[in-house]
């Protein structure tokens, strides 16, 4: 029965973005909200930018309208289970709604990036005061349990790395979303396996509010004004989605669910482009004595842009070496070192 629920989370999703898209694209067309191009950027024309303003309300709506139905019908969550499952929801919508207030006042004139940073602290305080953050690395470099003054900078540090790499990712039609649908996909079904059902609902709710997106944004036509970008409010809201369920995929906690060897590594596998990507721009910037805040165009699709692919050819290959290390990763596990998949990821990479 809970593949009936996470199965319609997706379809409510896909429903509601696909009717409010369109109308966010004809209101900022008539406004004249867009993302203007520049010599960094590689769209030649004025876009529409807002398209990300849908993306938290639909999710909210769908898996709240979902677990409604849920205890309605009598399909209600375990004690133990809503011990965790209601502090850890409510505070990520608190925190989404910061970060989707903080995005769209950046989309509509801009925000100065400490300004975001506190932003996102703040959020990313959340999930510890919810009691989630990372209590263990799984045997990664000879460290298991992780105590608290440890484990809780950890989680602010990697949720607000997580939310501006896709942030920073988000450089030609159809990467971070597509990347987010990646990760998303995945995490969906790591949580089914483990039967974290309403955690896999968000992962497929976001899916699906993306899948309409997508369509406007790496097919839609900017001539005929149908192209469509998520802007800083898109972005944040998936990058601060993603490191929530990183982040509880890789908690250690019995009480909920079974240990799942090696939890950290994979969590973490499927944002390897994005993240390692973060890692070398600002290793660049730093060598060549830049502020690792100022853009440029040292990410990966620029790489891939330079080497003569086409944005879409690009953004194609990109999705492709994302999946080869989020499924190698979850295969090679039982076999391999915590340690070992690191440093064979890193190899790879470079």
């Amino acid at each position: 029965m809970n593949y009936i629920f996470i199965i319609l989370a997706f379809v409510i999703s896909v429903f509601i973005a696909r009717l409010i898209i369109p109308r966010i694209l004809m209101i900022s067309l008539r406004k004249k909200l867009f993302d203007i191009p520049d010599e960094r950027k590689i769209h030649k024309r004025a876009i529409p930018r807002l398209g990300g303003v849908s993306f938290f309300p639909t999710i909210l709506f769908s898996c709240c309208i979902v677990l409604a139905f849920r205890t309605l019908t009598g399909y209600s969550i375990s004690t133990v289970q809503t011990i965790y499952v209601l502090p850890e929801y409510l505070l990520l919508v608190c925190g989404m709604v910061l970060l989707y207030l903080t995005g769209i006042a950046d989309d509509l004139m801009g925000v100065r990036y400490r300004q975001k940073f506190v932003i996102q602290i703040i959020c990313a305080c959340f999930f510890s005061i919810a009691g989630l953050w990372i209590n263990n690395l799984y045997g990664l470099c000879g460290i298991y349990f992780l105590p608290a003054w440890i484990g809780i900078p950890l989680t602010i540090l990697i949720v607000v790395f997580i939310t501006n790499a896709i942030n920073l990712i988000d450089g030609i039609d159809g990467l971070a979303s597509g990347l987010s649908s990646v990760s998303l996909l995945v995490f969906g079904l790591l949580f089914i396996n483990k039967g974290l059902w309403s955690y896999s609902m968000i992962a497929f709710s976001t899916v699906g509010v993306l899948v309409p997106f997508f369509y406007y944004n790496v097919f839609g036509s900017a001539e005929r004004d149908r192209k469509i970008f998520m802007g800083d409010t898109g972005s944040l809201t998936l990058g601060y989605i993603l490191s929530f369920l990183a982040i509880k995929y890789s908690q250690n906690n019995e009480t909920v669910t079974s240990y799942a060897e090696g939890a950290f590594v994979i969590a973490f596998s499927t944002l390897i482009v994005p993240a390692f990507d973060v890692i070398r721009v600002v290793i660049v910037r730093v060598r060549n004595r830049t502020s690792p805040f100022e853009p440029d165009k040292n990410h990966i699709h620029h790489k891939f842009l330079a080497m003569g692919f086409t944005p879409r050819r690009a953004m194609v290959v990109i999705l492709m070496i994302s999946c080869g290390f989020s499924g190698a990763n979850i295969l090679l596990m039982p076999y391999v070192d915590n340690t070992i998949m690191l440093v064979m990821d890193i190899i790879v990479w470079i």
